[in-house]
């Protein structure tokens, strides 16, 4: 069991709760406290941009969704007629130069993978910088109306007009701790101070809206290729998920019909020839964030499935009330 495995086995465990951790997490409670006030208070500055600025985070460590969410939060602002571009952190990104602009083709070695899937599939503007106010002023060159934030909730020095976050439906707050005791960045009652909340999957009585992660395809890495998860039922595969929650990729294969081998690399690994090498012929199923790093090494037999999320009513009605009053407010 690898470090990660390690604090999600704490976190999401109430019975072991990780106690021993929680004077760490009390001095963590009070510099992010110290943190949030002297942003509120004006000691410490904010960087404000002429348009409006949309935050999609989480208050939990670890993937909640909000890729996906970005994604379709893009499509719904340009069909208002708005022209959106993303910023992101870059997360694990090696460039020695900041900010990047992020292409389709860009080294994910370089500015992250999740910097990449969103230029790859989303066709806006990309920005990667661990300094998301930097990012967002190259942005601002490229004629864009709206900026939408990948991540950086807690990144208080960039202004935001809105702030989205993504719960996971599945393991929701875990042992409800802060860092490193449980899986907390901020407090919940964080939760009341955001425009929106969605729920990763079944709300179930929160009273949250809502989003389900549909596949709508599986393709072969190369792109020549292409059907149905459906069809892949009764099928045994090496399934790989470098994800911040890989048993939600693993349990959708599943509900499929799907056999899985299961492959844990770690949320953001950097992939290897060594990581396709199963000395058997089953196909391998990977989610979208593994293929933009594993198209430098082209397994043999390799192939992506693509999920988009599809926001309940409650959601979408939000989002699009959301969109509409930050372009419309002066």
């Amino acid at each position: 069991m690898n470090l990660e495995q390690r604090f999600n086995s704490i976190w999401y465990d109430r019975r072991t709760g990780g106690r021993w951790l929680r004077p760490l997490a009390g001095l963590y409670a009070g510099v992010i406290r110290l943190r949030r006030q002297l942003y509120r208070s004006g000691k410490l500055d904010r960087c404000r941009f002429k348009v409006p600025v949309i935050v999609v985070g989480n208050i939990t460590a670890g993937g909640t969704g909000k890729t996906p969410l970005v994604q379709c939060l893009v499509a719904r602002a340009q069909a208002l007629g708005l022209q959106p571009g993303i910023v992101c952190r870059g997360y694990r990104g090696n460039a020695r130069d900041w900010p990047r602009q992020v292409s389709a083709n860009s080294d994910p070695l370089e500015v992250g993978d999740e910097a990449v899937l969103l230029a790859q599939q989303c066709g806006v503007p990309v920005v990667a910088d661990p300094d998301r106010c930097a990012a967002v002023s190259l942005l601002l060159q490229q004629g864009i109306d709206l900026v939408i934030s990948d991540d950086g909730l807690q990144h208080y020095r960039l202004h935001r007009d809105a702030e989205i976050v993504v719960v996971d439906g599945e393991r929701w707050f875990g042992n409800e701790a802060l860092i490193p005791a449980g899986p907390l960045r901020e407090p919940l009652g964080r939760l009341d101070e955001v425009d929106l909340v969605v729920v990763n999957g079944d709300p179930r009585d929160s009273g949250f809206a809502s989003m389900q992660l549909v596949p709508v395809r599986v393709r072969s890495l190369n792109g020549s290729q292409q059907s149905s998860l459906a069809s892949w039922a009764g099928r045994r595969v090496h399934a790989i998920a470098g994800i911040g929650h890989p048993q939600r990729f693993f349990s959708m294969l599943s509900r499929h019909g799907i056999e899985v081998v299961a492959h844990q690399p770690g949320d953001h690994a950097v992939l290897a020839a060594t990581d396709f090498d199963f000395d058997d012929e089953l196909p391998v199923l990977m989610t979208s964030k593994d293929a933009v790093k594993a198209d430098a090494i082209n397994p043999v037999n390799a192939w992506v499935v693509e999920v988009q999320a599809e926001p309940d009513d409650k959601a979408a009605a939000a989002i699009d009330s959301l969109l509409r009053k930050l372009v419309t407010t002066p």
